[in-house]
């Protein structure tokens, strides 16, 4: 059942995983574990290019932020009790945290001590 459209924000619990429907159209699934909220999981499903770009991008540990519809459903754990679940139809992600650092250890700019300004505009060319 559909309950609405949500957004959430959390760290990969579960890395993706990939699978393919009988038509061969991929599905990919994660679990995501919400900021801020002890044991709350959250199954994240998606589908098509979408699928693909997830499987490639995110992997365990990540801190990511997911869009799309809100399901509930019904799981059934070892001892045969039902479990309610909570399912995001996966419409949107994006990945945050990280830093330059990492991708690029050492200066990052290096700036020229020399001064210029008085080249850039003489005495003359002040328009006040």
């Amino acid at each position: 059942m559909t309950v609405c459209k949500a957004t959430f924000s959390g760290t990969v619990f579960r890395a993706p995983e990939k699978r393919f429907t009988q038509n061969n159209v991929p599905i990919t699934f994660l679990t995501l574990k919400i900021d801020g909220n002890d044991g709350l999981l959250v199954r994240v499903i998606s589908m098509g290019k979408t699928a693909e770009t997830v499987e490639k991008v995110v992997s365990k540990n990540d801190k990511i932020v997911v869009e799309g519809r809100l399901k509930t459903g019904a799981v059934k754990d070892e001892d045969g009790n039902e479990r309610r679940v909570i399912e995001l139809d996966l419409s949107s992600f994006e990945k945050i945290g990280g830093s330059i650092a990492e991708e690029a250890p050492g200066e990052i700019a290096k700036f020229s001590e020399e001064d210029f300004s008085d080249d850039l505009i003489g005495e003359d060319e002040i328009p006040f």
